[in-house]
């Protein structure tokens, strides 16, 4: 599809959208066009105020964890990662839809097999997660073109505006998945009870006339009103701006409810140890009531993690950057300006697997994100991330506290000026956050607090020695807080949660390893330590006052008022879990604060998946990765059976009700096969070089012009890919020409994106090639030639790499039209015109042979395009090699590698497998060798590793790609930029730390395997 032959009755229809709104720009009243659905919400299931959202007339805290559900091309594990955002305290996820990967061809729209949404909407409602779901059309999101198709390269219209040509292409997009969404709102009984139109619509180019453009952001949210779109609709500027914030000052098309995103810490990796002064944004809450008031303050996407480039510093030094500390300072500071609609990207970062990534990324989305790449849930953010959680989900004070004005926050209630506290005050309870005055000091401080409380102001602690904040920490303290109709007067001890069982209350805080706490409680009466020891017990004008070292000790006191505290340090806390499923028939398995008071708390090591009590049986499931002791507080209390993942556990139940029991991991025995001894076999990826190739079943480069606005052509005709159909993937191109005998050089500039490269043979001699560096999306390159023979026909071929289209956040840049391929060239002796050029990319382009998983998986190396990276390719009448891979090629180009083995993985347990690349070799002169290789596991690529530039070189690639219980077939193509070839020093299969799981059963992805694909060449 060309873009200059769209059916010009549908341009006409959208012209005249905006032609009827047009009035904005012409002095017309904003009023004018403000939709019915602007001044009257379409349903009543979800609601809000200033404070927060109702969901069924109840106060919702949206608390949300990022999870793109195409980085997880395995539906069957969807279910998995919910139960882990679930397990952290979230009732929410907010997820992204990749149009490149849904309307691969202009008009041909498909969200079938990996890509259909409805098992991912079914995990959510099993899960009891509520979702906010952003379409966009653009999102951004380190994908190729932002989540443009490439097809969008050849449209004229300027993308991400008002212009007709944009705006129709986006209709088939926008109607299909918006009606998709819709069925799935909480009003058809659905999980989707917010939704995003477009995606940080925050920054332009100068020269874009209209920005922000009412007319075209109402466009979008007609889109999605017009598909059945009814719950409301929530933007994100990429900082507070107000942009279609409902007022003051009101947009006309605000959307319900407004937004922000924050990513204070940016992505310098390099430096994990570096917090940059005034980073810590202290300007949200004002920011929220000149521009939002009427709706709550709610960050939609908060920083939980970093993208790493290519040639970055690995997602390792990502982790020691944002890590648990930085949630603590970082998050709890968003806390004290109100937020009660908070969504931390990423929560789940996954994997970019089959090309979808934009080129300033590598194949892992890891993303030093709560959840690894491969699901596990060892990281301490992991656990910090659950204590921040579970206290604001046990506190409904907090989402109609007001927080105060923090411009005087240094040295308050302190009287310190090294500390800071901010603070929010309620009908009854108060909360405030201390920190740091300057918030990356490193520095330990010690220090007594002055709170108000109902007995008058009380400085804290009353029992002697003195309180402490270690550097980049920070805390909550509470006064009036209620536990279930007990009065906590103050608590510096930070709470986990607290819970009602029958008259009994049970309330959890904790502290840092070696810091002094105290709490109070009103009216507590007598109290005793049952566990543990050297708490100190007073009691003052009607309180009971408590204060302990918080040390690896464990220590419970009891309250004759009914209450038991558990006093704990944070890294105990960090085994504790509440998940309140099942809930009632109505709300389902989302929490629910009826069913959430009385919730059971379970201590376990590494994961709770479930929780259910029925008939006096507690019935768990989980994730082990060593024996564990099981607490479980809020037993019934006549316990008669205690399971953890079906299997019966021999338990007691001691006087207080605690039942306590012991899951005993069992070690599985691993087989995984031995990839330099299992033999593969190999074929010439490139035969395009080598004599007698025929090419006229190639594209022909005919076209004159390019309906690419973001560069002019310099070559008589078009040699960008995308103006031919081939979006994605490694690119082909045959340049013919009759020799004159004047030729000795050639001189190509090509484009490819970041860390892409190129090579270039003349006929089968090899003329040389661009290794590639992070910093290089382009390159020009002059080459030597030999003495050519007059009047012979010669074909020049390159081969580049594309890395995925650019991002177009900036509106007016159109980054995602940087095209692909050829830019210019010269051979001397030659006009441009003497050399025609065809070219190719992955089969067929746009009319891409797998549907199966989607228009980015190929790209056009020959093995590709014949399909011979699908099982059942037909391997066994190509060359045997014992090494494969590790035995390489002794020259420049690409061999592709195949082998099928089986695994046999031990059943119930969740072990992670990756593909793993060492290279000892090093260059004569130093240098390390330049070569790619692309990875595919059943048809799936699951990466692409560019050994001199990095840095990932390991490759998980997750259960359902692989068969655990069955046939796999691998197969890796090995392109060598260098005359004396490459070979990888080592290829590996390596399994992580086996996890026991409660999870069940992972059903294979869709395996369509190899067929004779008709046409391929």
């Amino acid at each position: 599809m060309r873009f200059t032959n769209l059916c010009r009755a549908a341009l006409l229809s959208v012209a005249a959208v905006v032609q009827q709104t047009d009035a904005l720009t012409m002095g017309g009243k904003p009023d004018m066009v403000v939709k019915p659905y602007k001044r009257e919400v379409l349903q009543d299931i979800v609601t809000w105020d200033q404070h927060s959202l109702f969901v069924r007339d109840e106060r919702v805290l949206f608390y949300s964890g990022e999870f793109h559900p195409f980085r997880l091309p395995v539906p069957a594990l969807w279910l998995d990662v919910f139960q882990k955002i679930k397990a952290l305290g979230y009732n929410g996820v907010s997820f992204y839809t990749d149009w490149a990967l849904l309307e691969g061809k202009p008009g041909v729209f498909n969200a079938s097999g990996i890509f259909d949404l409805e098992p991912f909407f079914e995990a959510a409602s099993t899960a009891g997660i509520y979702l906010l779901a952003r379409p966009g059309p653009y999102i951004n999101a380190e994908v190729s073109g932002g989540g443009f198709p490439g097809w969008q390269q050849r449209n004229p219209a300027i993308l991400r505006t008002r212009e007709p040509g944009y705006l129709e292409s986006t209709q088939l997009y926008a109607s299909s998945i918006g009606k998709i969404i819709a069925k799935a709102q909480i009003t058809n009984n659905g999980p989707v009870i917010l939704v995003q139109p477009e995606n940080e619509y925050t920054g332009a180019d100068p020269n874009v006339p209209e920005f922000p453009d009412p007319i075209y952001f109402g466009f979008v949210e007609d889109q999605l009103r017009n598909a059945g779109i009814v719950v409301p609709l929530i933007n994100n500027d990429a900082s507070p701006k107000g942009y279609f914030a409902p007022g003051p000052p009101a947009f006309p098309n605000h959307t319900d409810v407004y937004g922000y995103d924050s990513y204070p810490l940016g992505f310098d990796c390099a430096n994990p140890n570096v917090w940059p002064d005034n980073a810590l944004p202290t300007y949200f809450l004002a920011d929220h009531l000149n521009q939002s008031s009427s709706t709550p303050n709610s960050i939609i996407e908060m920083q939980g993690g970093s993208f790493d480039p290519w040639g970055g510093s690995s997602f390792s030094k990502c982790l020691e950057l944002l890590n648990s500390k930085f949630e603590r300072v970082f998050y709890k500071n968003d806390f004290s300006s109100g937020i009660t609609i908070f969504n931390i990207y990423m929560t789940y970062g996954g994997t970019n697997w089959g090309n979808l990534g934009h080129p300033g990324g590598y194949t892992s989305y890891d993303y030093a994100a709560a959840i690894d790449e491969e699901r596990g849930v060892a990281r301490e953010k992991y656990s910090e991330a659950k204590l921040e959680a579970n206290f604001l989900r046990a506190s409904p004070a907090y989402l109609t506290a007001v927080p105060q004005n923090n411009t005087y926050a240094n040295g308050s209630y302190t009287g310190n000026s090294a500390l800071a506290v901010s603070t929010l005050l309620g009908n009854v309870t108060d909360f405030f956050v201390i920190r740091h005055a300057a918030y990356n000091s490193n520095d330990t401080t010690e220090y007594t607090i002055t709170l108000p409380t109902s007995q008058g102001n009380i400085t804290i602690p009353q029992l002697g020695g003195q309180l402490s904040l270690i550097g980049r920490d920070s805390k909550f303290h509470v006064t009036d807080y209620d536990v279930g109709g007990i009065n906590l007067l103050y608590s510096t001890a930070e709470i986990f949660t607290w819970k009602m069982y029958g008259n009994k209350r049970v309330l959890i805080v904790y502290g840092g390893l070696g810091e002094t706490h105290e709490l109070a409680v009103s009216g507590g009466g007598h109290a005793w330590t049952t566990q543990g020891s050297d708490v100190k017990i007073a009691n003052r004008n009607g309180a009971t006052i408590l204060n302990y070292d918080a040390t690896a000790e464990t220590r419970v006191v009891e309250l004759n008022c009914d209450l038991t505290i558990y006093l704990l340090n944070r890294e105990t806390a960090y085994n504790y879990w509440v998940i309140s499923l099942p809930s009632d028939a109505v709300s389902g398995n989302f929490t629910n604060a009826t069913y959430e008071v009385s919730a059971p708390i379970v201590k376990t090591n590494y994961l709770l998946r479930t929780a259910e009590i029925s008939n006096g049986c507690i019935y768990l499931t989980g994730d082990l990765n060593a024996t564990s002791d099981i607490t479980v507080i809020g037993a019934p209390a006549h316990t008669s059976e205690l399971t953890f993942n079906g299997e019966s556990l021999s338990f007691k139940q001691g006087w207080d009700g605690v039942v306590t029991a012991t899951a005993t991991y069992i070690a599985p025995t691993i087989a995984i096969p031995n990839l330099s001894t299992i033999g593969w076999k190999v074929i010439d990826s490139l035969p395009e070089v080598q004599p007698g190739y025929d090419d006229s079943l190639w594209t022909s480069a005919d076209l004159t012009y390019s309906n690419n606005t973001i560069r002019n052509l310099t070559t008589p005709r078009s040699l960008y890919a995308s103006d031919y159909g081939y979006n994605t993937g490694i690119l082909l191109y045959r340049g013919h020409f009759c020799a004159n005998g004047a030729e000795s050089e050639f001189s190509i500039e090509t484009q490819g994106g970041s860390a892409y490269g190129h090579s270039l043979w003349l006929n089968d001699t090899f003329l040389g090639s661009f290794y590639g560096g992070d910093k290089y999306m382009n390159w020009n390159q002059t080459v030597a030639l030999p003495s050519l023979t007059a009047g012979e026909d010669y074909v020049l071929t390159a081969v580049i790499d594309n890395m995925g289209l650019d991002e177009n956040w900036i509106v007016g840049s159109e980054g995602a039209k940087n095209p692909r391929g050829i830019m210019n060239y010269n051979l001397t002796g030659h006009p441009q015109s003497d050399m025609t050029w065809k070219l190719t990319g992955n089969l067929h382009g746009e009319d891409f042979e797998d549907v199966t998983r989607g228009p980015l998986n190929e790209g056009g190396l020959y093995a590709e395009r014949q399909g011979w990276h699908l099982p059942g390719a037909p391997i066994q009448d190509w060359t045997s090699s014992t090494l494969g891979p590790m035995a390489g090629l002794t020259k420049a180009g690409v061999n592709f590698y195949a082998t099928n083995f089986d695994l046999d993985m031990p059943a119930g347990y969740d072990i992670p497998l990756s593909i793993s690349f060492t290279n000892t070799t090093v260059a004569a002169n130093g240098t390390v060798p330049s070569y790619r290789s692309l990875i595919f596991v059943n048809g799936y690529q699951m990466g692409k590793y560019v050994h001199n530039i990095g840095p990932q070189d390991v490759f998980p690639v997750p259960e359902g790609i692989w068969n655990y219980h069955g046939s796999n077939y691998v197969a890796i193509a090995l392109w060598s930029l260098e005359g004396e070839g490459a070979k990888i020093g080592n290829l590996s299969l390596v399994a992580g730390p086996p996890i026991q799981s409660g999870y069940g059963p992972v059903a294979l992805s869709p395996m369509t395997g190899w067929a004779p694909r008709a046409g391929a060449y």
